[in-house]
C-alpha cells in the first residue's frame, strides 16, 4: 500500500458525523445545506437523463458547459475566456485540484500552502512529490502578511496553492493581500493554482474577484469552480478550470487519466443554472446571509466570541474568553456528546503548531435546524466553563 494514504487518519468530519448520528446531535459539522438545490436547475438533469445523451461526453466537457462557464465568468468577474481553449469541465474541485497539482508538480518542487487548510491539500501535494512550505493564517483576522510570504516562498517554489474564499475562517482576502500575493507569484515564477469555489458564497456586498484579473497572472494561474457550491448541491460533484492554452494542455492530461469526464445529464444542467438571471444569485446569498447572521446572533447572545465570516457556509467562534482549558478538538466532542450539536474544530485544518481555540459551525439550514442548535447550546455552556 502506499504509506502515504495508508497512514492518513480517519477525517475530523467522519468522527464528528460519526459521533453525531450515535448522539442524535444537530449536526452543523458537515458543510452542505438542509436544501436540495434549485428545483429547475434538477428539473434539467432529469430531463436530460431520459432524453438526452448518455454515454461519453468529451472529455474537456460538453461544449453547452463550457461556453456557459466562459459567459457567467465574464458576465460576473469580467474575464475573457476562451471556451474552447481555456474552459475545462471535471469531476468535481477536488480532482480539479488534484489534476493541477499532479500535472504541474515535479517531484521535489516546493508548494506555498495557506493553513488552515481544506484537508485534501496536503496529501495530494504531497503524493504529486511536492515539498510544503506552509503560510500560517491567525484569528481574528486571518490577514496574509508579506513577512508570512517571505518565509514561505523560495528560488525553488514551483506552485501555490490558494483558497479564497477561505475554508474553514470565511475570509474573503482584499486588494492588498491579493496583490502583494501576485507580487510573489511573479517573483518566483510560479504556477498560482486558485481554489474559488466558494466564489458566489460571499457577503456583505462583496464581489470575488479571481486570480485571473490580477497583474500578471493570466498566464501563470489555474481558477477552479464548482457548481457544488454555486447552486447548493454539493453532491453533483461538477467543477470547472480556467486557466490559459498552454497550462490547460497539461491540465487536460491529468485530468484524463482521473476521471476522463463527468455525467452529461449533470453537465446540461449546470449550464442551463449558470446562465440564470442574476436575481438568482443574488437571492441566493442573501438567504445565506441572513442564515449566518442569525447563528451569529445567537451564538454571540450566549457568550461566545464570533468571528468575522465574509463568505463560505461557515462561521467560528473563538472559545478562549470562556475561560476553560478545553482545547477546541475536546470542546467539539464534548460538545457533540453532551450538548447535542456537531460542529469541528479549526486545529484539524493545520498540518503543523495549530490555533486550537476556533471551532467552526456550517450555517448553511434551515431556521428550526439553526434554532435547535442554538437551543442546545444555550444549555451546554454552563455545564462547560464550570467543568
Amino acid at each position: 500500500m502506499n504509506s502515504l494514504f495508508a497512514n492518513l487518519p480517519t477525517t475530523v468530519f467522519e468522527t464528528m458525523s460519526r459521533l453525531a448520528r450515535e448522539h442524535g446531535a444537530v449536526n452543523l459539522g458537515q458543510g452542505f445545506p438542509d436544501d436540495p438545490g434549485p428545483e429547475d436547475v434538477r428539473a434539467k438533469a432529469a430531463e436530460a437523463v431520459l432524453n438526452g445523451w448518455n454515454q461519453y461526453p468529451p472529455m474537456m466537457g460538453v461544449p453547452e458547459l463550457r461556453h456557459a462557464v466562459a459567459r457567467h465568468y465574464r458576465d460576473w468577474q469580467g474575464l475573457d475566456l476562451d471556451a474552447e481553449s481555456e474552459v475545462m469541465i471535471t469531476s468535481g474541485a477536488t480532482e480539479a485540484i488534484a489534476g493541477a497539482l499532479f500535472a504541474l508538480i515535479e517531484p521535489g518542487d516546493e508548494v506555498v500552502l495557506f493553513q488552515p487548510l481544506y484537508d485534501a491539500y496536503l496529501p495530494l501535494v504531497q503524493r504529486a512529490g511536492g515539498v510544503p512550505r506552509l503560510v500560517g493564517l491567525s484569528p481574528p483576522g486571518w490577514r496574509i502578511t508579506e513577512e508570512a510570504l517571505e518565509r514561505a516562498f523560495s528560488a525553488r517554489t514551483r506552485v501555490v496553492l490558494f483558497n479564497n474564499p477561505h475554508n474553514p475562517t470565511g475570509r474573503v482576502f482584499d486588494a492588498e493581500e491579493l496583490e502583494l500575493l501576485a507580487r510573489f507569484v511573479r517573483r518566483s515564477n510560479a504556477v498560482l493554482v486558485s481554489d474559488e469555489v466558494w466564489e458566489h458564497v460571499v457577503f456583505d456586498g462583496r464581489r470575488h474577484v479571481s486570480v485571473l484579473a490580477l497583474p500578471g497572472l493570466r498566464e501563470r494561474a489555474v481558477k477552479i469552480g464548482s457548481a457544488g457550491k454555486i447552486f447548493g448541491m454539493t453532491g453533483w460533484k461538477v467543477g470547472f478550470v480556467c486557466a490559459a492554452p498552454e497550462l490547460m494542455r497539461a491540465l487536460s492530461k491529468a485530468h484524463q487519466f482521473l476521471t476522463f469526464t463527468t455525467p452529461p445529464s449533470l453537465q446540461q444542467a449546470v449550464a442551463y443554472g449558470l446562465g440564470k438571471e442574476p436575481e438568482w444569485f443574488e437571492a441566493m446569498r442573501a438567504g445565506l446571509q441572513r442564515s449566518r447572521d442569525r447563528l451569529g446572533q445567537g451564538l454571540a447572545d450566549l457568550g461566545y466570541r464570533v468571528l468575522p465570516s465574509a463568505g463560505t457556509y461557515f462561521l467560528n467562534i473563538d472559545i478562549g474568553p470562556l475561560g476553560a482549558t478545553l482545547d477546541d478538538e475536546a470542546f467539539c466532542r464534548r460538545l457533540v456528546a453532551e450538548g447535542g450539536v456537531a460542529a469541528i474544530p479549526v486545529s484539524a485544518f493545520y498540518a503543523q503548531e495549530p490555533v486550537r481555540s476556533v471551532v467552526r459551525f456550517c450555517f448553511a439550514k434551515h431556521d428550526a435546524t439553526l434554532d435547535s442548535a442554538i437551543s442546545r447550546l444555550s444549555a451546554f455552556i454552563p455545564a462547560f466553563v464550570t467543568a
